[in-house]
């Protein structure tokens, strides 16, 4: 989210950048996504560019509803991430809004939606911050419990400025928001409209009760499989899209490749149409699931059929680039066999001085799928 403050040292500071940066508000000319392009006969590449006039023809039918983390993120930049029992000093020093839902949710209302979260903030001067800033990006938060005591969840982290990645240190809200604090009144009215629902695998109790409800209205659901948390196992079954971090498919199927671990987890996980998982710099790969007969041919093995699409990537295209397989019988041995297609999707590249840090890039990503899910 945007910076609440910065306080630089005292020498000239670093520039202060919002966390979704490299988004484009509706109104700019140009911005990027991946979609699901058209069902192929043959392997396909897309490049993908989306104009304002595409932003401005959005559904009017817009609203995504969010349950989970919203928070304060304390960002501090160091030359290089320390070694045990160091002293060092930071570049620069960023206090901002973080938290997933939050993140992913103003991503998604800077590309046109309209989010609403729900979630929980104390009433101390970071959670009114959190507060003032969302809703100062269009996300609605009158479905925030705001306890009178305790404090507001906050994140401390180090941005190494050699590597470019984060290192964070999460303490957690208090007191912890708890299922009664959502009245089904409240949640019926949350849901009032929604084309879709993301959750992001926090607030676990509140999350399954608004999962639960969402599923008897049948609107879609989609996950952030991050890591392992407590809860999400009750979430995932009731999923229509899941987006995973490159750890969680191995971790939680215990598959022996990411392709084999996305075939597991559509057997385990017959709800679910598509799971995308992140690979940072190296894009995402998606395997959807479809209800079409694939054409009478062999099965492809998962892991061949990825490698197949990997080859296929043009190094000097700068713009995101979607290369997808044809319907077919996937495979992964020992495992088992789905009917769908495969599909690599490129990452953008930006010049290294306009790189800040890995921060939120996860969240934004998947602000971006909510943003294609709403247009399809």
């Amino acid at each position: 989210m945007l910076s609440l403050s910065t306080y630089p040292p005292s020498y000239p500071p670093l520039t202060s950048l919002p966390r979704f940066s490299y988004l484009r508000h509706p109104s700019s000319s140009s911005s990027s996504r991946i979609p699901s392009p058209p069902p192929p006969t043959t392997a396909t590449a897309t490049r993908v560019k989306i104009t304002s006039s595409e932003m401005d023809s959005l559904p009017e039918h817009r609203i995504v509803l969010g349950c989970g983390a919203a928070g304060v993120d304390f960002l501090a930049t160091v030359a290089s991430f320390p070694k045990p029992d160091d002293k060092i000093r930071s570049t620069s020093l960023k206090v901002q809004g973080g938290g997933n839902a939050g993140n992913a949710l103003t991503c998604a209302a800077r590309l046109g939606l309209n989010p609403r979260l729900i979630s929980k903030v104390a009433d101390d001067i970071q959670g009114r911050g959190v507060l003032e800033e969302l809703e100062s990006d269009g996300v609605d938060t009158s479905f925030f419990v705001v306890s009178k005591e305790g404090n507001s969840p906050s994140t401390y982290i180090i941005v190494d400025n050699e590597t470019k990645t984060r290192t964070c240190i999460h303490t957690p809200g208090y007191p912890p928001m708890i299922p009664d604090e959502l009245s089904r009144s409240s949640l019926l009215s949350a849901l009032d409209g929604a084309r879709l629902v993301y959750l992001d695998g926090r607030l676990h109790e509140t999350a399954l009760v608004t999962a639960q409800e969402t599923v008897c209205k049948n609107i879609p659901i989609l996950i952030d499989a991050e890591r392992k948390r407590e809860g999400l196992d009750d979430l995932l079954p009731l999923a229509s899209y899941a987006v995973c971090s490159s750890k969680f498919p191995l971790a939680w199927t215990e598959a022996p490749s990411i392709s084999s671990a996305l075939v597991s987890m559509l057997l385990r996980l017959p709800k679910i149409k598509f799971v995308i998982v992140t690979l940072g710099e190296d894009g995402c790969v998606m395997l959807e699931r479809s209800t079409e007969e694939a054409p009478a041919s062999e099965e492809k093995d998962v892991d061949s059929l990825l490698e197949s699409l990997k080859q296929r990537k043009d190094d000097n295209i700068a713009i995101p680039t979607c290369y997808a397989s044809p319907l077919t019988k996937i495979r992964a041995d020992g495992i088992g066999t789905v009917n769908g297609r495969l599909f690599v999707g490129t990452a953008e590249k930006i010049p290294p001085p306009e790189l800040v840090d890995t921060t939120g890039a996860g969240d934004a990503f998947i602000g971006a799928v909510l943003y294609g899910r709403c247009n399809w």
